[in-house]
Protein backbone atom coordinates (compact mmCIF):
# COMPACT_ATOMS: atom_id res chain seq x y z
CA UNK A 1 0.00 0.00 0.00
CA UNK A 2 1.50 3.46 -1.33
CA UNK A 3 2.18 5.60 1.44
CA UNK A 4 -0.39 8.39 0.96
CA UNK A 5 -3.26 5.66 1.04
CA UNK A 6 -2.12 4.37 4.79
CA UNK A 7 -2.07 8.21 5.54
CA UNK A 8 -5.95 8.55 3.93
CA UNK A 9 -6.95 4.74 5.59
CA UNK A 10 -5.98 6.32 8.95
CA UNK A 11 -8.22 9.71 8.81
CA UNK A 12 -10.98 7.86 7.46
CA UNK A 13 -10.54 4.99 10.33
CA UNK A 14 -10.59 8.44 12.92
CA UNK A 15 -13.69 10.14 11.16
CA UNK A 16 -15.78 7.05 10.69
CA UNK A 17 -15.06 5.10 13.59
CA UNK A 18 -15.39 2.43 11.46
CA UNK A 19 -13.07 -0.88 11.03
CA UNK A 20 -11.75 0.17 8.02
CA UNK A 21 -9.16 -1.81 5.55
CA UNK A 22 -7.69 -0.86 2.09
CA UNK A 23 -7.33 -3.45 -0.82
CA UNK A 24 -4.82 -3.13 -3.42
CA UNK A 25 -5.81 -4.29 -6.87
CA UNK A 26 -4.43 -3.32 -10.46
CA UNK A 27 -2.49 -0.31 -9.02
CA UNK A 28 -5.70 0.71 -7.68
CA UNK A 29 -7.15 1.21 -3.77
CA UNK A 30 -10.29 0.10 -2.77
CA UNK A 31 -11.60 1.08 0.83
CA UNK A 32 -13.74 -1.94 2.68
CA UNK A 33 -15.57 -2.04 5.89
CA UNK A 34 -14.80 -5.19 7.81
CA UNK A 35 -15.78 -7.23 10.71
CA UNK A 36 -16.97 -10.55 11.68
CA UNK A 37 -19.81 -11.92 12.75
CA UNK A 38 -20.95 -15.69 13.87
CA UNK A 39 -21.69 -18.39 11.27
CA UNK A 40 -23.97 -20.76 12.63
CA UNK A 41 -23.71 -23.14 9.90
CA UNK A 42 -19.88 -23.39 10.35
CA UNK A 43 -19.70 -22.84 14.09
CA UNK A 44 -17.06 -20.45 14.19
CA UNK A 45 -16.36 -16.23 13.47
CA UNK A 46 -16.01 -15.34 9.89
CA UNK A 47 -14.84 -12.10 8.27
CA UNK A 48 -17.55 -10.14 6.22
CA UNK A 49 -16.68 -6.67 3.82
CA UNK A 50 -18.58 -4.61 2.56
CA UNK A 51 -17.37 -2.42 -0.61
CA UNK A 52 -17.01 1.51 0.40
CA UNK A 53 -15.66 3.24 -2.45
CA UNK A 54 -12.35 3.87 -4.70
CA UNK A 55 -9.68 5.51 -2.76
CA UNK A 56 -7.62 8.24 -4.60
CA UNK A 57 -4.78 10.89 -3.46
CA UNK A 58 -7.91 13.26 -3.55
CA UNK A 59 -10.31 11.19 -0.86
CA UNK A 60 -12.60 8.54 -1.36
CA UNK A 61 -14.86 8.12 -4.69
CA UNK A 62 -18.25 6.45 -2.77
CA UNK A 63 -19.71 3.47 -4.94
CA UNK A 64 -21.07 0.43 -4.71
CA UNK A 65 -21.18 -2.68 -6.65
CA UNK A 66 -24.24 -2.62 -8.56
CA UNK A 67 -23.85 -6.74 -8.36
CA UNK A 68 -22.14 -9.15 -7.00
CA UNK A 69 -18.38 -9.75 -8.02
CA UNK A 70 -16.99 -13.04 -7.83
CA UNK A 71 -13.53 -12.79 -6.08
CA UNK A 72 -13.12 -17.24 -6.52
CA UNK A 73 -14.63 -19.99 -7.21
CA UNK A 74 -14.10 -23.23 -5.75
CA UNK A 75 -14.68 -26.87 -6.46
CA UNK A 76 -17.40 -27.50 -3.33
CA UNK A 77 -19.49 -31.03 -3.81
CA UNK A 78 -16.80 -33.20 -3.83
CA UNK A 79 -14.68 -31.67 -1.19
CA UNK A 80 -17.78 -30.80 0.59
CA UNK A 81 -18.55 -35.15 0.75
CA UNK A 82 -14.75 -35.72 1.74
CA UNK A 83 -15.31 -33.69 4.76
CA UNK A 84 -18.38 -34.70 5.85
CA UNK A 85 -16.98 -38.17 6.02
CA UNK A 86 -13.83 -37.54 7.14
CA UNK A 87 -15.77 -36.30 10.73
CA UNK A 88 -15.03 -39.32 12.28
CA UNK A 89 -11.42 -39.16 11.77
CA UNK A 90 -10.57 -35.73 12.93
CA UNK A 91 -10.60 -36.75 16.40
CA UNK A 92 -8.34 -39.51 17.09
CA UNK A 93 -6.25 -37.65 14.13
CA UNK A 94 -6.15 -34.69 16.12
CA UNK A 95 -5.17 -36.04 19.65
CA UNK A 96 -2.25 -38.28 17.31
CA UNK A 97 -0.91 -35.71 15.05
CA UNK A 98 -2.14 -32.48 17.04
CA UNK A 99 0.89 -30.54 14.61
CA UNK A 100 0.03 -32.28 11.08
CA UNK A 101 -3.83 -33.42 11.19
CA UNK A 102 -4.68 -30.48 9.26
CA UNK A 103 -1.92 -31.29 6.49
CA UNK A 104 -2.74 -35.45 6.86
CA UNK A 105 -6.01 -34.46 6.07
CA UNK A 106 -5.42 -32.41 3.38
CA UNK A 107 -3.63 -34.83 1.97
CA UNK A 108 -6.16 -37.64 2.26
CA UNK A 109 -8.78 -35.76 0.75
CA UNK A 110 -6.90 -34.64 -2.08
CA UNK A 111 -5.77 -38.30 -2.97
CA UNK A 112 -8.90 -39.48 -2.61
CA UNK A 113 -9.89 -37.04 -5.78
CA UNK A 114 -7.08 -37.66 -7.70
CA UNK A 115 -3.51 -39.23 -7.76
CA UNK A 116 -1.45 -36.14 -6.71
CA UNK A 117 2.51 -35.87 -6.26
CA UNK A 118 3.65 -33.77 -2.97
CA UNK A 119 4.79 -31.28 -5.70
CA UNK A 120 0.96 -30.61 -7.31
CA UNK A 121 -0.49 -30.70 -4.17
CA UNK A 122 -1.13 -27.53 -2.91
CA UNK A 123 -2.16 -26.08 -6.27
CA UNK A 124 -4.98 -29.15 -6.71
CA UNK A 125 -5.84 -28.05 -2.48
CA UNK A 126 -5.97 -24.39 -3.52
CA UNK A 127 -9.21 -25.35 -5.74
CA UNK A 128 -11.15 -26.75 -3.30
CA UNK A 129 -13.67 -24.88 -0.73
CA UNK A 130 -12.00 -26.17 2.19
CA UNK A 131 -8.72 -24.09 1.76
CA UNK A 132 -10.59 -21.91 3.22
CA UNK A 133 -12.34 -23.66 6.03
CA UNK A 134 -8.29 -25.32 6.56
CA UNK A 135 -5.10 -23.75 7.07
CA UNK A 136 -2.63 -26.84 6.06
CA UNK A 137 0.96 -25.70 5.01
CA UNK A 138 1.19 -27.83 1.26
CA UNK A 139 4.61 -27.15 0.19
CA UNK A 140 6.81 -29.61 -1.14
CA UNK A 141 9.01 -29.32 1.50
CA UNK A 142 7.12 -28.42 4.27
CA UNK A 143 4.95 -31.99 3.48
CA UNK A 144 8.47 -33.58 3.22
CA UNK A 145 9.14 -32.71 6.39
CA UNK A 146 5.85 -33.58 7.97
CA UNK A 147 6.21 -36.92 6.16
CA UNK A 148 9.19 -37.69 7.81
CA UNK A 149 7.91 -36.75 11.39
CA UNK A 150 4.20 -38.67 10.77
CA UNK A 151 6.37 -41.40 9.98
CA UNK A 152 9.08 -41.66 12.51
CA UNK A 153 6.38 -42.19 15.64
CA UNK A 154 4.81 -45.06 14.96
CA UNK A 155 3.04 -45.31 18.76
CA UNK A 156 1.08 -41.69 17.61
CA UNK A 157 -0.10 -43.95 14.12
CA UNK A 158 -0.42 -46.90 16.75
CA UNK A 159 -2.86 -44.76 18.62
CA UNK A 160 -4.39 -43.95 15.63
CA UNK A 161 -5.24 -46.93 14.11
CA UNK A 162 -6.40 -48.53 17.25
CA UNK A 163 -9.13 -46.35 17.74
CA UNK A 164 -10.61 -47.31 14.16
CA UNK A 165 -9.97 -51.00 15.09
CA UNK A 166 -11.87 -51.02 18.59
CA UNK A 167 -15.18 -52.83 18.03
CA UNK A 168 -14.16 -54.42 14.97
CA UNK A 169 -15.52 -58.01 14.50
CA UNK A 170 -14.55 -59.25 11.14
CA UNK A 171 -10.97 -58.61 10.62
CA UNK A 172 -9.45 -59.22 6.90
CA UNK A 173 -5.94 -59.49 6.57
CA UNK A 174 -3.69 -59.59 3.82
CA UNK A 175 -0.37 -58.41 2.81
CA UNK A 176 0.99 -57.35 -0.79
CA UNK A 177 3.98 -55.41 -2.17
CA UNK A 178 5.01 -52.25 -3.94
CA UNK A 179 8.43 -52.52 -5.90
CA UNK A 180 11.25 -49.84 -5.76
CA UNK A 181 14.16 -49.03 -7.38
CA UNK A 182 15.83 -46.25 -4.92
CA UNK A 183 19.50 -47.00 -3.19
CA UNK A 184 18.02 -45.58 -0.03
CA UNK A 185 15.50 -46.93 1.53
CA UNK A 186 16.37 -50.00 4.28
CA UNK A 187 12.25 -50.80 3.91
CA UNK A 188 13.11 -51.71 0.22
CA UNK A 189 14.65 -54.96 0.30
CA UNK A 190 13.94 -58.26 -2.21
CA UNK A 191 11.76 -60.73 -1.23
CA UNK A 192 8.95 -63.22 -2.34
CA UNK A 193 5.94 -61.68 -4.09
CA UNK A 194 2.86 -62.99 -6.37
CA UNK A 195 4.62 -61.95 -9.54
CA UNK A 196 7.92 -63.79 -8.70
CA UNK A 197 10.01 -60.91 -9.14
CA UNK A 198 13.42 -60.96 -7.70
CA UNK A 199 13.26 -57.16 -7.36
CA UNK A 200 13.56 -54.46 -4.25
CA UNK A 201 10.26 -54.01 -2.56
CA UNK A 202 8.54 -52.74 0.36
CA UNK A 203 5.70 -54.62 2.23
CA UNK A 204 1.99 -53.54 3.38
CA UNK A 205 -0.03 -55.27 5.68
CA UNK A 206 -3.37 -54.44 5.69
CA UNK A 207 -6.35 -54.95 8.38
CA UNK A 208 -9.69 -54.43 6.81
CA UNK A 209 -12.70 -54.17 9.07
CA UNK A 210 -15.87 -56.36 7.36
CA UNK A 211 -18.29 -55.02 9.40
CA UNK A 212 -17.49 -51.18 9.79
CA UNK A 213 -16.85 -51.55 5.81
CA UNK A 214 -13.39 -49.70 6.01
CA UNK A 215 -9.65 -50.49 6.69
CA UNK A 216 -8.36 -50.22 9.85
CA UNK A 217 -4.86 -50.31 9.76
CA UNK A 218 -2.00 -50.26 7.31
CA UNK A 219 1.90 -50.77 7.32
CA UNK A 220 4.67 -50.77 5.78
CA UNK A 221 7.18 -53.89 6.81
CA UNK A 222 10.43 -54.71 5.13
CA UNK A 223 10.53 -56.32 1.73
CA UNK A 224 11.86 -59.73 3.03
CA UNK A 225 9.40 -60.73 5.81
CA UNK A 226 7.24 -63.25 4.92
CA UNK A 227 3.50 -63.70 5.10
CA UNK A 228 3.46 -65.45 8.18
CA UNK A 229 6.12 -63.68 9.65
CA UNK A 230 4.38 -60.45 9.23
CA UNK A 231 1.02 -61.81 10.55
CA UNK A 232 2.43 -63.04 13.71
CA UNK A 233 4.41 -59.99 14.39
CA UNK A 234 0.91 -57.90 14.22
CA UNK A 235 -0.56 -60.48 16.21
CA UNK A 236 1.73 -60.08 18.84
CA UNK A 237 1.21 -56.36 18.63
CA UNK A 238 -3.01 -55.99 18.41
CA UNK A 239 -4.93 -58.20 21.12
CA UNK A 240 -8.07 -59.37 18.77
CA UNK A 241 -9.51 -61.90 19.93
CA UNK A 242 -12.94 -60.87 20.15
CA UNK A 243 -12.76 -60.78 16.07
CA UNK A 244 -12.59 -63.16 13.29
CA UNK A 245 -9.96 -63.49 11.33
CA UNK A 246 -10.36 -63.97 7.41
CA UNK A 247 -7.08 -64.70 5.44
CA UNK A 248 -5.69 -64.61 2.01
CA UNK A 249 -5.52 -68.07 0.11
CA UNK A 250 -2.05 -67.21 -0.75
CA UNK A 251 -1.80 -67.34 3.46
CA UNK A 252 -2.76 -70.87 3.80
CA UNK A 253 -0.85 -73.22 5.56
CA UNK A 254 -0.97 -75.84 8.13
CA UNK A 255 0.90 -73.43 10.42
CA UNK A 256 -1.50 -70.80 10.10
CA UNK A 257 -4.31 -72.16 11.75
CA UNK A 258 -2.27 -73.13 14.27
CA UNK A 259 -0.81 -69.97 15.51
CA UNK A 260 -4.27 -68.82 14.94
CA UNK A 261 -5.40 -71.07 17.35
CA UNK A 262 -2.86 -70.07 20.16
CA UNK A 263 -3.60 -66.35 19.78
CA UNK A 264 -7.47 -67.94 20.66
CA UNK A 265 -9.34 -65.96 17.62
CA UNK A 266 -11.49 -67.15 15.32
CA UNK A 267 -10.40 -67.41 11.55
CA UNK A 268 -11.57 -68.33 8.27
CA UNK A 269 -8.70 -69.61 5.55
CA UNK A 270 -9.20 -70.78 2.59
CA UNK A 271 -7.05 -73.34 1.39
CA UNK A 272 -5.14 -74.35 -1.84
CA UNK A 273 -6.25 -77.02 -3.58
CA UNK A 274 -3.87 -79.44 -3.30
CA UNK A 275 -3.85 -79.61 0.43
CA UNK A 276 -4.27 -83.18 1.64
CA UNK A 277 -6.76 -81.83 4.04
CA UNK A 278 -9.52 -81.32 1.85
CA UNK A 279 -11.81 -84.18 0.95
CA UNK A 280 -13.61 -83.67 -2.74
CA UNK A 281 -15.83 -86.52 -1.99
CA UNK A 282 -17.61 -84.90 0.99
CA UNK A 283 -21.34 -84.80 0.54
CA UNK A 284 -22.82 -81.35 -0.31
CA UNK A 285 -26.06 -80.95 0.81
CA UNK A 286 -26.92 -77.37 1.71
CA UNK A 287 -27.07 -75.08 -1.15
CA UNK A 288 -27.89 -71.00 -1.53
CA UNK A 289 -27.28 -68.60 -4.14
CA UNK A 290 -24.42 -65.66 -4.25
CA UNK A 291 -25.20 -63.02 -7.03
CA UNK A 292 -27.00 -65.02 -9.15
CA UNK A 293 -24.47 -68.07 -9.10
CA UNK A 294 -25.77 -71.35 -7.48
CA UNK A 295 -23.29 -72.65 -4.29
CA UNK A 296 -23.89 -76.44 -3.39
CA UNK A 297 -22.04 -76.53 0.09
CA UNK A 298 -20.81 -79.37 3.43
CA UNK A 299 -18.58 -79.60 6.27
CA UNK A 300 -17.20 -81.77 8.00
CA UNK A 301 -14.96 -81.69 11.48
CA UNK A 302 -11.57 -82.58 11.12
CA UNK A 303 -8.66 -82.27 13.47
CA UNK A 304 -10.23 -80.36 15.66
CA UNK A 305 -11.95 -77.87 12.93
CA UNK A 306 -14.32 -77.69 10.14
CA UNK A 307 -13.49 -78.20 6.86
CA UNK A 308 -15.83 -76.68 4.81
CA UNK A 309 -16.38 -77.25 0.66
CA UNK A 310 -18.03 -75.05 -1.69
CA UNK A 311 -19.03 -75.84 -5.34
CA UNK A 312 -19.53 -72.76 -7.81
CA UNK A 313 -22.32 -74.18 -10.22
CA UNK A 314 -21.13 -72.02 -12.57
CA UNK A 315 -17.12 -71.70 -12.36
CA UNK A 316 -17.53 -75.54 -12.23
CA UNK A 317 -18.81 -75.81 -15.65
CA UNK A 318 -16.47 -73.08 -17.09
CA UNK A 319 -13.25 -75.15 -15.48
CA UNK A 320 -14.81 -78.20 -17.19
CA UNK A 321 -15.09 -76.56 -20.68
CA UNK A 322 -11.66 -74.88 -20.66
CA UNK A 323 -9.97 -78.41 -19.80
CA UNK A 324 -11.87 -80.08 -22.43
CA UNK A 325 -10.72 -77.35 -24.93
CA UNK A 326 -7.10 -77.69 -23.61
CA UNK A 327 -7.07 -81.63 -24.36
CA UNK A 328 -8.87 -81.23 -27.86
CA UNK A 329 -5.73 -79.34 -28.15
CA UNK A 330 -3.38 -81.39 -27.01
CA UNK A 331 -2.20 -79.74 -24.10
CA UNK A 332 -3.83 -81.87 -21.56
CA UNK A 333 -4.91 -85.95 -21.84
CA UNK A 334 -7.95 -87.41 -21.64
CA UNK A 335 -6.88 -89.36 -18.39
CA UNK A 336 -6.30 -85.80 -16.45
CA UNK A 337 -10.32 -85.53 -16.78
CA UNK A 338 -11.44 -87.60 -14.38
CA UNK A 339 -9.36 -86.35 -11.31
CA UNK A 340 -9.35 -82.95 -11.83
CA UNK A 341 -13.40 -83.27 -12.26
CA UNK A 342 -13.78 -83.49 -8.01
CA UNK A 343 -12.02 -79.83 -7.79
CA UNK A 344 -13.70 -78.28 -10.76
CA UNK A 345 -16.07 -74.92 -9.03
CA UNK A 346 -14.54 -76.35 -5.62
CA UNK A 347 -13.21 -74.07 -2.61
CA UNK A 348 -11.98 -75.57 0.31
CA UNK A 349 -12.00 -73.58 3.68
CA UNK A 350 -10.79 -74.15 7.15
CA UNK A 351 -12.74 -72.40 10.10
CA UNK A 352 -13.12 -73.11 14.10
CA UNK A 353 -16.12 -71.25 13.67
CA UNK A 354 -19.06 -74.04 13.52
CA UNK A 355 -21.83 -72.03 11.86
CA UNK A 356 -23.78 -71.89 8.32
CA UNK A 357 -22.08 -72.62 5.34
CA UNK A 358 -23.62 -69.22 3.60
CA UNK A 359 -22.15 -67.08 6.33
CA UNK A 360 -18.65 -68.69 5.88
CA UNK A 361 -18.93 -68.01 2.27
CA UNK A 362 -20.04 -64.50 2.57
CA UNK A 363 -16.75 -63.85 4.90
CA UNK A 364 -14.82 -65.37 2.63
CA UNK A 365 -15.97 -63.64 -0.53
CA UNK A 366 -16.09 -60.26 1.29
CA UNK A 367 -12.69 -60.32 1.90
CA UNK A 368 -12.23 -59.39 -2.21
CA UNK A 369 -12.54 -55.73 -1.08
CA UNK A 370 -8.98 -55.71 0.16
CA UNK A 371 -8.20 -56.49 -3.10
CA UNK A 372 -9.72 -53.28 -3.83
CA UNK A 373 -8.18 -51.57 -1.42
CA UNK A 374 -4.59 -52.42 -2.41
CA UNK A 375 -5.42 -51.78 -5.96
CA UNK A 376 -7.04 -48.07 -5.07
CA UNK A 377 -2.90 -47.23 -3.93
CA UNK A 378 -0.97 -49.11 -5.44
CA UNK A 379 0.93 -46.69 -7.58
CA UNK A 380 1.28 -43.81 -5.98
CA UNK A 381 4.83 -44.78 -4.15
CA UNK A 382 6.73 -43.60 -7.84
CA UNK A 383 5.53 -40.15 -8.27
CA UNK A 384 6.95 -39.26 -4.79
CA UNK A 385 10.00 -40.70 -5.84
CA UNK A 386 12.04 -36.89 -5.60
CA UNK A 387 10.74 -36.25 -1.78
CA UNK A 388 10.37 -39.56 -0.08
CA UNK A 389 14.02 -40.11 0.33
CA UNK A 390 14.45 -41.99 3.66
CA UNK A 391 12.20 -44.80 5.04
CA UNK A 392 10.05 -42.19 7.60
CA UNK A 393 9.10 -40.02 4.80
CA UNK A 394 7.62 -43.66 3.12
CA UNK A 395 6.18 -44.82 6.32
CA UNK A 396 4.75 -40.86 6.13
CA UNK A 397 3.63 -41.48 3.09
CA UNK A 398 1.56 -44.59 3.29
CA UNK A 399 -0.19 -42.88 6.41
CA UNK A 400 -1.52 -40.62 4.19
CA UNK A 401 -2.76 -43.13 1.66
CA UNK A 402 -4.43 -45.18 4.50
CA UNK A 403 -6.31 -42.04 4.88
CA UNK A 404 -7.86 -41.75 1.33
CA UNK A 405 -8.00 -45.34 1.13
CA UNK A 406 -10.45 -44.94 4.25
CA UNK A 407 -12.45 -42.11 2.62
CA UNK A 408 -12.72 -44.07 -0.79
CA UNK A 409 -14.33 -46.85 1.05
CA UNK A 410 -16.31 -44.81 3.09
CA UNK A 411 -17.88 -43.28 -0.28
CA UNK A 412 -18.33 -47.02 -1.51
CA UNK A 413 -20.09 -48.19 1.27
CA UNK A 414 -22.66 -45.12 0.59
CA UNK A 415 -22.66 -46.54 -2.80
CA UNK A 416 -23.31 -49.71 -1.34
CA UNK A 417 -26.15 -48.93 1.10
CA UNK A 418 -28.26 -47.09 -1.92
CA UNK A 419 -27.21 -49.87 -3.65
CA UNK A 420 -26.17 -47.91 -6.35
CA UNK A 421 -22.69 -49.70 -6.70
CA UNK A 422 -23.23 -50.93 -10.38
CA UNK A 423 -24.75 -47.53 -11.28
CA UNK A 424 -22.09 -45.38 -9.93
CA UNK A 425 -18.16 -45.83 -9.18
CA UNK A 426 -16.85 -43.53 -6.76
CA UNK A 427 -14.88 -41.88 -9.13
CA UNK A 428 -17.81 -41.32 -11.04
CA UNK A 429 -19.71 -39.46 -7.99
CA UNK A 430 -17.15 -37.59 -7.27
CA UNK A 431 -16.24 -36.32 -10.65
CA UNK A 432 -20.11 -35.75 -10.84
CA UNK A 433 -20.06 -33.53 -7.41
CA UNK A 434 -17.40 -31.57 -8.16
CA UNK A 435 -19.32 -29.74 -10.38
CA UNK A 436 -20.91 -27.88 -8.08
CA UNK A 437 -19.02 -24.55 -7.11
CA UNK A 438 -19.06 -22.32 -4.02
CA UNK A 439 -18.72 -18.82 -5.33
CA UNK A 440 -16.99 -16.31 -2.48
CA UNK A 441 -17.81 -12.66 -3.15
CA UNK A 442 -16.93 -9.21 -2.29
CA UNK A 443 -19.24 -8.27 0.28
CA UNK A 444 -18.82 -11.84 2.20
CA UNK A 445 -21.67 -13.64 0.85
CA UNK A 446 -21.50 -16.93 -0.77
CA UNK A 447 -23.60 -19.01 -3.22
CA UNK A 448 -23.63 -22.43 -4.77
CA UNK A 449 -23.58 -22.41 -8.65
CA UNK A 450 -26.53 -24.39 -10.30
CA UNK A 451 -26.88 -27.78 -8.92
CA UNK A 452 -27.49 -30.37 -12.04
CA UNK A 453 -30.63 -32.55 -11.67
CA UNK A 454 -28.25 -35.45 -11.91
CA UNK A 455 -26.44 -34.43 -8.85
CA UNK A 456 -29.54 -33.81 -7.02
CA UNK A 457 -30.95 -37.02 -7.61
CA UNK A 458 -27.64 -38.51 -6.43
CA UNK A 459 -27.80 -37.00 -3.55
CA UNK A 460 -31.42 -37.67 -2.84
CA UNK A 461 -30.80 -41.58 -2.95
CA UNK A 462 -27.30 -41.29 -1.03
CA UNK A 463 -29.41 -39.28 1.69
CA UNK A 464 -26.58 -36.63 1.84
CA UNK A 465 -27.32 -32.86 2.31
CA UNK A 466 -24.75 -31.38 0.74
CA UNK A 467 -26.20 -28.17 -0.52
CA UNK A 468 -27.73 -25.89 2.49
CA UNK A 469 -30.49 -23.92 1.58
CA UNK A 470 -28.99 -20.70 2.83
CA UNK A 471 -25.77 -21.55 0.20
CA UNK A 472 -28.05 -21.63 -3.07
CA UNK A 473 -28.55 -19.20 -5.48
Amino acid sequence: MEEWARRKLQQLRKETGEPLEVKTSGGNHYLYMSTTVWSKEEHKRKKISRYKGKLTEDGLIEGKRTKNFARTVHDYGNARLLFDLSSELIPPLRQAFPDEWQEILAMGIVRTLRPTPLKLMKDVWEKLYLCRELSPSLSPNTLSEKLRRIGSDWEDQREFFAHLMSGSKQLVFDLTCIFSRSENLRLAEKGHNADHLYLKQINLALFFSLDKGTPVMLRPLPGSVRELKSIKLLLDEWKLKSAILVADRGLASYVLPKLLREKKMRFVVPLKRNFKIIDYDMDLKGCFVYRDRGINWGRKRVQGRFLYLFEDVRLRAEEETTLIEMIGEGKRKRKDMEEARKRFGRIAILSNIDDDGERIYLLYKEREEVELAFDAMKNELEEDKTYLSDDDAVRGHFFVAFVSLYLYFRVLELLRKAELIRKVSVNELLFNLSGVSLAYHTDGTKRLTEIPAKVERVEKELGLKLFPIELRS
